[in-house]
């Protein structure tokens, strides 16, 4: 075997424009794949981390309208001792509007508690986050987005400056606690206006200024080792038996939305590296093609080899480790090149790399079986020559 692998490597270096024509052509393929795959894998990933860093890894609680069932800090208690419940949360919401020097911007105004970071992604770069003490006077302190800060002071630490923020019809002046880096702060510049800013307050200092004594909805996180389902069940039996009702609690199990989302990605990612793959069998048919010219250029040398002793299974091996041997040369250029690409690009935009090793072998194998493939007529047509015929052969 290794004989044939020396003389491979000598007969594809015989022509060597050609043979690096052929390489490139096969490396293109490769590499189109490879990209298309990695684009998938790190956008997928990216884009599960981001959501994760919203809370779409929580269950998200309501009541149906239907029911008209108030939901209080009695029953945020009762879901904190629930088994498999990790954290739990009261969740207030408030479409508005925010006004920083005069500046009036769209804005989701958030109430929230002390264990808002545990559930969401807010990392305090500025100040700090809402605590207990902020809770139980009802103060009006506001943790707004880096962004928000940016927008409106052109840097980041904006803390002790005061926004306004209007809730139940009026304008209310709150003082900024903290800045945070947030997990839609990626989301936010990808799709601009249609992500508002956030503002995280007190969820007590917004049940006063409205007026209400109840929260919106409660969310929690689950333990790693919970199971998602089993627990939503719970909470709907468990909250349904404090109310006195029949289906009038809704459970939003955000983590079948993202799972779903996720299918979604991958069929999109095996889809357009098929359609990258097709390239694959266009380089398959140019290596058939210069084996053909390879064999018609040395068939006197066929007739000579053949007629001192060489077999048919001898040239037919010269000629299929050959074309294995061009292939492999073009898969491993393009997935160098490919995994390059990826990495640099990743660096650029700053998100993690990742590398998924299984698809990349599974790639190469494919490019050399591929090359196998169409190596193998050019090879029996070699092989099968007639030693008399390849030497008149001019």
């Amino acid at each position: 075997m290794l004989d044939y692998i020396k003389t491979g490597f000598v007969n594809i270096f015989r022509n060597r424009l050609r043979s690096f024509l052929t390489i490139s052509g096969i490396s293109i393929g490769v590499l189109a794949v490879v990209i298309i795959s990695s684009i998938g894998e790190i956008g997928t990933a990216t884009i599960n981390a981001e959501l994760d860093n919203m809370g779409i890894s929580s269950v998200m609680i309501r009541t149906d309208e239907k029911a008209n069932i108030p939901l209080d800090m009695n029953d945020v208690e009762s879901l904190r001792n629930l088994g498999g419940v990790q954290f739990a949360m009261p969740l207030m919401s408030e479409w508005t509007y925010s006004e920083l020097l005069g500046d009036e911007t769209q804005c989701m105004a958030w109430g929230v508690d002390n264990n808002a970071n545990k559930i969401i992604s807010l990392e305090a770069i500025h100040g700090r986050l809402v605590n207990l003490d902020d809770m139980y006077l009802n103060k009006k302190g506001c943790v707004v987005d880096e962004a928000v800060a940016i927008e409106a002071y052109k840097r980041s630490n904006i803390v002790g400056k005061t926004i306004r923020l209007a809730i139940n019809g009026t304008y209310e002046d709150f003082t900024v606690i903290g800045v945070v880096n947030s997990g839609v702060s990626v989301l936010q510049n990808m799709l601009g206006d249609f992500i508002p800013n956030f503002a995280y307050i007190p969820y007590t200092t917004l049940q006063e200024i409205s007026g209400r004594t109840n929260v919106d909805q409660i969310v929690i996180k689950v333990q790693d080792t919970a199971d998602n389902s089993d627990i939503s069940e719970q909470i709907i039996q468990m909250l349904d038996e404090k109310n006195g009702t029949t289906n009038g609690i809704l459970v939003n199990n955000l983590l079948k939305q993202k799972s779903q989302l996720n299918t979604i990605l991958r069929i999109v990612t095996i889809a357009l590296s098929l359609i990258a793959g097709i390239s694959l069998v266009v380089s398959g048919l140019s290596i058939m093609t210069v084996m053909l010219v390879s064999v018609n250029e040395r068939t006197r040398e066929i007739g000579i080899k053949k007629s001192i002793g060489a077999t048919n299974k001898a040239i037919l091996m010269e000629f299929v480790i050959e074309s294995a041997l061009i292939t492999m040369l073009g898969s491993l250029f393009g997935i160098a090149v490919g995994l390059m690409l990826s990495v640099l690009g990743c660096l650029i935009l700053g998100i993690t790399v990742i590398i998924n090793i299984k698809l990349v072998v599974m790639t190469m194998l494919l490019s050399i079986l591929i090359g196998l493939l169409f190596g193998v007529y050019p090879a029996y047509k070699a092989a099968t020559l007639k030693p008399v015929d390849a030497l008149r052969y001019e």
